[in-house]
């Protein structure tokens, strides 16, 4: 491996929660009382990702490409937009090698749908399901996060130039 060719990249994202709104997670519907709040669909997870992915091919971010002042992504669904981060980098040269993340948040717990949500990350990214590893903690209840007022997630991403 050409390590001239490897770049790394880091995400993080946040969304407010609140009763009533659906709550997506990694382009999972998870069940629950409160959803995050967001001018997309608020998946916390997937922005982290295109916010990494992005970062690593030194193409700004994903308020850049996608504005969350634009009307046209008014409740976009985000596997919208990492597909079309995905693009981008892909247009740069880049192939993605592995993704790494952490999602906090409360309640409900993700564990048992961190499965699906490799999956639907995996497929988009074509990589294996091994390449996307999610992992799930909460805060302890301490500050908004362990409050469940706030959802955040954090992913690194490492790309390799073609």
């Amino acid at each position: 491996m050409n390590f001239s060719k490897l770049r790394i990249g880091q995400g993080v994202d946040v969304h407010r929660l609140k009763k009533g709104l659906p709550l997506f997670v990694g382009g999972v519907r998870i069940e629950s009382e409160i959803g995050a709040v967001g001018h997309s669909d608020a998946d916390v997870l997937l922005h982290a990702i295109c916010d990494a992915l992005l970062g690593s091919a030194n193409l700004r971010d994903i308020g850049y490409h996608f504005s969350d002042t634009d009307p046209k992504y008014k409740g976009i669904d985000s596997q919208i937009l990492l597909k079309g981060v995905f693009e981008l980098i892909q247009e740069k040269g880049y192939s993605v090698i592995n993704i790494d993340s952490t999602v906090i948040l409360e309640k409900p717990r993700l564990n048992p749908h961190i499965p699906s949500m490799q999956k639907v990350i995996a497929c988009i990214l074509g990589l294996d399901v091994d390449a996307v590893s999610i992992k799930a903690t909460t805060h302890e209840k301490v500050d908004s996060f362990g409050k469940s007022e706030a959802v955040k997630a954090y992913a690194v991403c490492l790309l390799e130039r073609k």
